[in-house]
């Protein structure tokens, strides 16, 4: 009888904790900006230093064009455009200044995971960055709660 219940009560916890989604998979979006009547993300998804440049141009325009509590911006990194969020970028500062007026940025985990199984060394990216599980997954749940895709 005794090893029914454990048994029972096994097979429920396992139930509990297949359902569960995984904690670093969920997405959220920004709480911080309840005012905000536009809404926009900016795909990055290219190495490129002249793509970096204009999307960072484009996030500060916006922030100069509407006042930042007006405007939700998010800014999601993959691929090679996880490189703007690295560390060593030469564009961190102008990226914490934009990260300091309230725009996110987003680093794809999968990528970084790519990276460190090919390199067999884990990127370090800047601490303000969110770290997101899929970044194309999360433009699409952006999109789907409204945001705005821009890929400059």
């Amino acid at each position: 009888m005794r090893r029914a219940q454990i048994l029972s009560a096994l097979m429920l916890a396992l139930l509990i904790f297949a359902a569960a989604p995984p904690a670093s998979a969920q997405q959220v979006l920004l709480q911080d900006k309840p005012f905000a009547e536009h809404k926009i993300v900016l795909q990055l998804s290219d190495g490129d230093a002249n793509k970096q440049a204009l999307v960072l141009s484009v996030a500060n325009n916006l922030l100069k064009a509407y006042a930042p509590d007006k405007i939700a911006i998010e800014v999601v990194t993959f691929g090679p455009g996880i490189d703007l969020l690295l560390s060593g970028s030469e564009r961190r500062k102008q990226v914490e200044s934009l990260i300091a007026q309230g725009v996110r940025f987003d680093i794809c985990l999968n990528t970084v995971d790519t990276i460190e199984r090919e390199t067999g060394k884990r990127p370090e990216f800047i601490p303000a960055a969110t770290p997101v599980q899929v970044g194309a997954g999360q433009i699409l749940f952006l999109a789907e709660n409204g945001y705005t895709l821009v890929r400059p």
